[in-house]
């Protein structure tokens, strides 16, 4: 083809071609040579014979002619409806598709992320003018304005920045002399800063990677502990040896498995879950197992005394007897002791464990007569119970009479003993004496341990039980009244409406015989900051109006004693107003009490727990849970609107 019909005659030889953008803004290729000498335009004569247009020898010349398009459009054939704009975009859609689909075309496009003015560009090449249009002009400001920022990619050629021409024909382009040319989309350019990647373990771009979910918080909380707390999270310290010194390896692991933390198998050929020394590596009872579940060594420990008065008929709702809202968290063991109990001992243990829910399970149950002592602990940590005993003593001339006594139940939580003792005294305000004597009769009498190791002998004493244990709990009717009488008593409360009952507590029976050192020796009880809980008229909060016009009275407590200074701590001390079957109010206790590792000689449960009482108990509390959403139900369905 001749070079006046808009054509180029390309080289056999592969030469290096030269490079220059046309009016779009788009790389043209063009031959080294050119068979004859174009005309050019009065505006870039100059240009164009400037001695660095000048061809060298083996270089491209850059007074070239591009190449034609494929297919001329005729200029007859041009839709003159179209708009600059939208001839401009659809041109660069097309070529836009044609570089994506192109597998030749290997261009950078790491330039394109350069910032650019949106100007179209061309090179300083001349171009051969068609007939009736031999004039370069400037583009119009409209179309310099929305055309997107293009850069050019020739480095052979110099860029001549803020020239812009247009071979215009009417409101068309005559672009039949303009060949077009490959082009590569420019990337998108994030709006913000991609943020750098970071080799800590804990950084986002790593969590994100290993498709950690958003709502587990346990970095936030990671982030704040320091390498202890990783030690404490472990159940073998040893696999700290082969994981990044962060929490967040730790939690991570977690989080892709299980809650769980993870166990090597070469710590389980070494390690016996059964026993262990107290310094032994991955003992069950050891510091590593204690600090895994218990990283400040504190276990919760909820107490509940009640004299239920011998009624058959329970109380519709336990919750607020071991369940009160005023409480965060529950605790993680719950005994319960019961003087004059209900006569069915099994139905109200299976009302405790539907009360307590799939949570907990009962460890042991005791009883001696009317005295009932249930002991629930957390599922989960029912691997580090001894073997549980227990032991009853009655205080009655005849031993058959088994309405006041004591019950006793020992065990060991991994390396601290327990000991917890409900008991009911003898009653009668001026029965000082013998109450002292039922205390002293206790003490001597209660056969325990039996088979548990004792953890500190040499502080034990062969004629007193408590001595024999690391924290003792001893709680029931103990029967001690106020040294006043009732129209004294009922004075002070009515002017005392606060939690000060130092007035009553001034006469109270228990805490002067304490204090004279003649019963209960190193025990300690919390403030008391609530109301006499004996003795009530039946369903309401009027004290005895019978003849009897008994004197209100703290018959009903809860006592403690440790071996270590500080291991119990009180959390709360208080009653149960709520629960009205008896003429005495439920007390109450939550406490913090110390661990201790254990040792290889503690007989372990195993795991044993009532399991028939367990299964009947969330049987139950489905059945509740479906009769109160039934309920519901039907109340919504018999709603009446009625209309005034």
């Amino acid at each position: 083809r001749e070079a006046k019909a808009g054509t180029v005659r390309r080289s056999n030889t592969r030469e290096p071609l030269a490079c220059h953008e046309d009016g779009f803004g788009r790389n043209m290729k063009v031959d080294k040579a050119t068979p004859q000498e174009p005309s050019y335009p009065q505006s870039l004569e100059k240009t164009s014979k400037s001695p660095e247009n000048v061809p060298k020898q083996g270089r491209p010349s850059a007074s070239c002619i591009p190449r034609p398009p494929h297919k001329p459009r005729p200029a007859n054939l041009s839709r003159p409806g179209k708009s600059l704009e939208e001839m401009v975009r659809g041109r660069r859609l097309k070529t836009s598709q044609e570089s994506l689909t192109d597998p030749a075309e290997t261009s950078s496009s790491a330039d394109s992320l350069k910032g650019e003015s949106p100007t179209l560009l061309v090179s300083n090449t001349p171009t051969v003018p068609s007939s009736g249009s031999n004039v370069v002009e400037d583009l119009p400001d409209s179309a310099a304005s929305n055309a997107p920022p293009f850069r050019d990619r020739c480095d052979s050629l110099p860029a001549m920045e803020g020239v812009r021409a247009q071979s215009v024909h009417g409101d068309r382009w005559s672009d039949q002399n303009f060949r077009p040319s490959k082009m590569i989309l420019s990337p998108l350019q994030p709006s913000v800063a991609l943020p750098a990647i970071q080799s800590c373990a804990s950084s986002t771009l790593l969590r994100t990677t290993n498709r950690i979910d958003k709502d587990c918080m346990d970095y936030d909380v990671s982030a704040k502990e320091g390498l202890d707390g990783i030690r404490r999270n472990l159940s073998d310290s040893r696999l700290l040896e082969a994981m990044v010194s962060d929490n967040s390896s730790v939690s991570s692991m977690k989080s892709t498995f299980s809650v769980l933390t993870p166990i090597r198998p070469k710590d389980v050929r070494n390690r016996s879950f059964l026993e262990g020394s107290l310094l032994g590596n991955g003992a069950l009872l050891g510091a590593d197992e204690l600090n895994r579940y218990f990283p400040e060594r504190h276990v919760g420990v909820y107490i509940a005394t009640w004299n239920m008065q011998g009624e058959k008929g329970l109380p519709s709702n336990l919750d607020d007897l071991l369940l009160p809202t005023d409480t965060e968290f529950a605790q993680d063991f719950y005994i319960i002791g019961i003087q004059e109990g209900c006569p069915d001992r099994r139905e109200w243990e299976i009302r405790l464990q539907e009360t307590l829910g799939p949570y907990y399970v009962m460890l042991y149950a005791a009883a001696h007569g009317v005295l009932y002592l249930t002991i629930f602990v957390r599922r989960d940590l029912i691997w580090f119970c001894s073997e549980v005993e227990h032991a009853t003593v009655t205080t009655r001339i005849i031993s058959q009479i088994k309405t006041k006594g004591a019950v006793g139940v020992g065990f060991t939580f991994f390396g601290t003993s327990f000991l917890f003792i409900t008991s009911h005294f003898t009653s009668g305000d001026s029965k000082v004496y013998e109450r002292i004597i039922d205390y002293n009769k206790i003490i001597e009498a209660l056969a325990l341990p039996k088979g548990l190791p004792d953890t500190n002998p040499y502080r034990s004493i062969a004629s007193d039980v408590t001595t024999r244990f690391d924290e003792v709990f001893w709680f029931g009717d103990f029967n001690f009244r106020l040294n006043m009488d009732r129209p004294g008593v009922e004075e002070i409360l009515k002017h005392n409406m606060g939690n000060n009952m130092e007035p009553l507590l001034q006469h109270d029976q228990l805490i002067k015989e304490m204090k004279d050192g003649s019963i209960f020796k190193g025990f300690q009880e919390a403030p008391i900051q609530f109301l006499p809980t004996y003795k009530f008229d039946i369903g309401c909060d009027v004290y005895d109006t019978t003849s009897k016009q008994r004197t209100p009275s703290y018959t009903d407590r809860i006592l403690f004693r440790n071996r270590q200074l500080d291991d119990i701590k009180v959390l709360k001390y208080a009653t149960c107003s709520t629960m009205k079957t008896s003429d005495h109010r439920p007390v109450i206790g939550m406490f913090q009490v110390r661990i201790r590792p254990g040792r290889d000689n503690i007989p372990l449960g195993a795991g044993q727990f009532d399991r028939g009482l367990y299964l009947e108990g969330i049987r139950r509390r489905i059945s509740r849970e479906l009769k109160r959403q039934e309920a519901m139900k039907n109340q919504k369905n018999s709603v009446v609107c009625s209309v005034s």
